[in-house]
């Protein structure tokens, strides 16, 4: 793989793992050489798993493309962008300690990425709208996750975007209609209406988990901040592309 080779061999497999170790906990399951970071994941060999199911649904060759990663973790999906032949990635993530493995991550795999400790809120100071943007595994993390779309897609979107979210609920949306009189309330009841659980404590013992919506209000909130979707590669996934700005009320 191009640009693999400079980082290697500078570290045994060894010094990796410690510091891999020094480096805390790891979420993404990455191979740095033959040293795995998280071979002990709950999910098994992820996000590399979940990757190979929507991975045929973004370009092989990125040649010339610029990427932004939001919520890049330890840099998984900002390391298999750059294989692609992104000529940028920029990966942002408001935690220090997953950018500091992200960091060591593409430092072995000897890929440049440019990391930045940054809050979806704040994306509005980059100035600059990329080619590709990845918005993977973030929404459920944030309290005001609609914001957080309406942001991306006016700042930093040109075209394509790939969301992933946890889904709860029914798999199957109701069909909506445009609007509803005011006392209208049994649609409210179908399970298949778009809607939001709100875990105001902790959800799988992670109290930065806030939202989780069901697939019919994942979609609906995607068509209102102005995308379309034209694939869903992976049940959690959807493939999309910017069609207008965030329609607001």
């Amino acid at each position: 793989m191009a640009g693999d080779s400079a980082g290697s061999g500078k570290l045994s497999k060894a010094e990796i793992s410690r510091r891999i170790r020094d480096l805390g906990e790891w979420f993404q399951n990455i191979d740095l050489n033959g040293v795995i970071t998280a071979p002990g994941h709950f999910l098994g060999d992820y996000p590399a798993n979940k990757w190979k199911k929507f991975s045929g649904s973004i370009p092989r060759n990125l040649s010339g493309w610029t990427v932004l990663d939001i919520g890049c973790n330890a840099g998984f999906y900002s390391i298999e962008m750059k294989r692609r032949g992104a000529s940028r990635v920029v990966g942002i993530d408001n935690d220090e300690g997953y950018l500091a493995q992200a960091r060591f991550a593409a430092e072995i795999c000897g890929i440049e990425i440019e990391f930045r400790e940054m809050s979806v809120y704040e994306i509005a100071d980059l100035r600059e709208k990329f080619d590709l943007v990845l918005f993977l595994g973030v929404l459920y993390h944030l309290r005001h996750p609609l914001l957080a779309l309406d942001l991306i897609n006016k700042h930093v979107v040109k075209d394509f975007f790939v969301f992933q979210t946890m889904l709860r609920g029914e798999r199957n949306g109701t069909p909506v209609e445009v609007d509803y009189e005011f006392w209208e309330k049994d649609v409210f009841l179908e399970p298949g209406f778009p809607q939001m659980y709100f875990i105001e404590e902790k959800y799988a013992g992670d109290p930065t988990n806030w939202w989780i919506p069901n697939r019919a209000c994942a979609e609906a909130m995607l068509r209102s901040a102005g995308f379309s979707i034209t694939e869903r590669p992976e049940e959690e996934v959807f493939i999309c592309r910017k069609i207008m700005e965030a329609r607001h009320g």
